[in-house]
């Protein structure tokens, strides 16, 4: 007599572990930049005329760096400005050599080129509009904007 073959048993299938992924994805949650103190500062402001970086922003922005490395989702803008001073033009550009030299130190500590967007906003977006020496400093920036989810 023929032996019966056995029927087989399923072969239960294991439930995937979820990974952990980072909370917001491409998103950046803002609290969480809030709760180091090296993060929270976003602006970094430069000399009459100039797109160098000063020490006193360098510091700040390669904490951001260190952010971007370790957190490879996240973007930011680097937003250039200048002060009223000069045609429109050249404070375009003025701002944009601004975000830039911001975008290159954030390169040159971790950032990764695909984090980053810079823009001239040049005159047009002032903090500060009276007419003197240390309102217009403060509008002589690069601005951190993280791009968030709303």
């Amino acid at each position: 007599t023929p032996t019966p073959t056995p029927t087989p048993t399923p072969t239960p299938t294991p439930t995937p572990t979820p990974t952990p992924t980072q909370a917001a994805d491409d998103w950046t949650d803002v609290t969480l930049l809030d709760r180091k103190e090296c993060l929270r500062s976003r602006t970094a402001y430069f000399d009459y005329d100039q797109a160098n970086v000063r020490g006193e922003a360098q510091e700040m922005i390669r904490c951001h760096a260190k952010w971007l490395q370790n957190n490879p989702n996240a973007r930011m803008t680097l937003e250039g400005n200048a002060d009223e001073r000069g045609s429109r033009e050249y404070n375009l550009g003025l701002g944009e050599r601004r975000g830039n030299a911001v975008r290159d130190l954030l390169l040159a500590n971790g950032a990764r080129s695909g984090q980053l967007n810079v823009v001239s906003y040049g005159e047009e977006r002032p903090t500060c509009v009276e007419t003197s020496e240390t309102c217009w400093a403060k509008n002589r920036r690069t601005e951190i904007v993280y791009t968030v989810k709303q």
